[in-house]
């Protein structure tokens, strides 16, 4: 059978129908309309509207099987002739014309696109689809601050209270301008440019590991690595029910704890289609950990997780460091942003002002409550439907509400209720099997908090962004068991359906390939990383001081100015 031929589409076409409301991406040279099975998508549409009008090849890659690519192909319309410039996309405030704005010379200037993010910005004032700053111009929302970016040319010296004032500054915002400037210096000097040249290398280098990754076998599982894990698993379940037994509550909940957090790190690899890549079976064997054993919807979590491996590390899209009122990792987020997962604004309000000046004190007590804070999550997901209601995946809410409810009898009646006599023995035992579970957290946060939050633009690679929002944790291989695989971020960012047990020999692979292109690999030691994460957090405390005092201040002189209008 001859091979379906597709129409070439221009960049000015791809724009158009964006445009009009398509959900509209590159991938292998080819133009996909995902419009058909948006709202079919296991994992979740916030995923895909993120990918609107950019070569989606490498996330598409990494996330999916190639089934599903294969899949893909079905909603092919057209195809491109040679390099693809990615658009910004419409969730992120991106702006697409129709056909009928089509001004002299457009067309040109999309063929002539510069080979810089720099000169991308500059060229801004185009007729063209650029991208308002969603921290600062977004006027989508009334509650949120209104402000034009300083120019990227001539960045501000180096910011203090003395230096604002109130005809240069918005309410203090002129010293948050500031930090985003140098910030995102600091990251130009650090990674290599971003230059359709150098990225394109990186990205031919990136697909040549990945297929040297697939011969020699890191994509298939080790079975046997999991009937260990299933040893494990049945251990400290066995040992919770026989303290249960015997009236030990507190070794019970320790053990139960000790379950609940080994069982994430398998309900993770299901997730990613990392143990069978299949993906019913590994999504069955999911939901059966997370749902059933753990109380936690495998669906919300897939839904969060997808958006958070494409957008890693930004405040306005990236939901895993979005935290407000109670912690946060970027200056930015003092700005009110408005968060594209949760469809809300993250106000700065009067309590996140008390909660973040001590965050760098509270950030482990936090996480010792994250689990309380995934049921409401998991909850609000299932009975909301936000999961696709039809399409492959239409009966997994089914499945998860059914584990949901076996979740909560064998736990909340059959061991709080019916096991434990009093409430006092109750409350301690649901809070130290919870405690229990906090390495998990704080894993997950420990491989983000302390990278770049960073917007590059556009044209910065997959694998570079990757890499820059992410962080190794180095240990000893006998403490894999522990870190469940989530100590290689960084490269499980780059290649999320690798199964966790091959994770370690990837490694060297990963690292020969940084050194190759010249990318920070950034490694660190538990301890040393901890203490990144909570430099970090103590940094955006002083940032939100300074700013309470560039607010004071600009106030004092606005009052003193009235003052002598009198």
């Amino acid at each position: 059978m001859a091979a379906k031929t597709y129409p070439l589409m221009s960049r000015r076409e791809v724009e158009a129908l964006i445009a009009d409301g398509r959900s509209i991406f590159i991938l292998d040279q080819h133009v996909v309309k995902a419009d058909p099975w948006l709202q079919y998508h296991p994992g979740g549409d916030k995923a895909i509207l993120h990918m609107v009008g950019r070569d989606a090849t490498d996330e598409v890659t990494a996330l999916h099987s190639a089934d599903a690519r294969q899949q893909m192909n079905r909603y092919r319309i057209g195809k491109i002739e040679g390099r693809w410039a990615n658009f910004v996309p419409p969730i992120q405030g991106g702006k697409f014309r129709p056909l009928s704005e089509l001004s002299d010379g457009s067309e040109e200037f999309y063929t002539n696109c510069t080979t810089s993010i720099l000169s991308s910005t500059a060229s801004s004032s185009h007729s063209s689809s650029r991208a308002p700053s969603p921290v600062f111009d977004d006027t989508t929302d009334p509650t949120l601050r209104k402000r034009h970016a300083s120019s990227s040319e001539n960045p501000p010296g180096p910011a203090s209270v003395s230096s604002i004032s109130s005809a240069d500054a918005d309410d203090g915002m002129s010293f948050l301008d500031t930090l985003t400037s140098e910030k995102m210096n600091l990251d130009l000097d650090k990674y290599p440019s971003l230059d359709f040249a150098t990225q394109d290398t990186i990205v031919a280098k990136y697909r040549d590991l990945h297929q040297r990754i697939k011969d020699e076998g890191l994509y298939k599982c080790s079975y046997r690595a999991y009937a260990i894990e299933v040893c494990r698993y049945s251990m400290l379940a066995a040992s919770a029910l026989l303290f249960l037994h015997w009236g030990w509550y507190v070794p019970s909940a320790i053990c139960l704890g000790a379950f609940w957090h080994q069982l994430v790190f398998t309900a993770h690899d299901a997730g990613h289609m990392g143990i069978t890549h299949g993906f019913h079976t590994d999504t069955v064997i999911g939901i059966i950990i997370a749902d059933f054993l753990g109380g936690l919807s495998l669906g919300w979590w897939k839904r969060n997780h997808n958006v958070h491996h494409i957008i890693t590390n930004s405040p306005e899209h990236d939901p895993d460091i979005q935290h407000m009122p109670f912690m946060a990792v970027s200056h930015r987020l003092l700005t009110s942003l408005r968060s594209t997962f949760y469809e809300r604004v993250m106000t700065y309000d009067a309590l996140a002002k008390v909660t973040l000046r001590i965050q760098p004190y509270t950030y482990y007590l936090l996480l010792s409550f994250g689990r309380f804070n995934l049921y409401a999550l998991s909850f609000e997901f299932l009975l909301r439907g936000q999961g696709p209601r039809k399409g492959p995946a239409w009966w997994h809410r089914w499945l998860e509400l059914a584990g949901q409810l076996f979740f909560w009898t064998w736990f909340g009646y059959g061991v709080v209720y019916k096991s434990i006599p009093t409430n006092l023995d109750r409350f301690v035992f649901v809070l130290i099997s919870h405690m229990v579970t906090m390495p998990v957290h704080a894993q997950i946060c420990l491989s983000h908090f302390a990278m770049s939050t960073s917007e590059m633009g556009p044209h910065e690679s997959f694998p570079q962004k990757m890499l820059r929002t992410t962080m190794d944790i180095d240990c000893p291989q006998w403490l894999d068991f522990f870190h469940g695989g989530l100590q290689f971020q960084a490269i499980h960012h780059l290649y999320p359906r690798i199964p966790r047990h091959n994770l370690r020999r990837t490694q060297r692979l990963v690292q020969d390939f940084c050194n190759d292109v010249g990318i920070p690999y950034a490694l660190y030691g538990f301890v040393d990383g901890n203490k990144q994460v909570v430099g970090t957090l103590a940094d955006v405390s002083r940032q939100a001081a300074v700013l309470a005092k560039c607010q004071q201040t600009i106030a004092g002189r606005d009052d003193s100015i009235h003052g002598h209008s009198h």
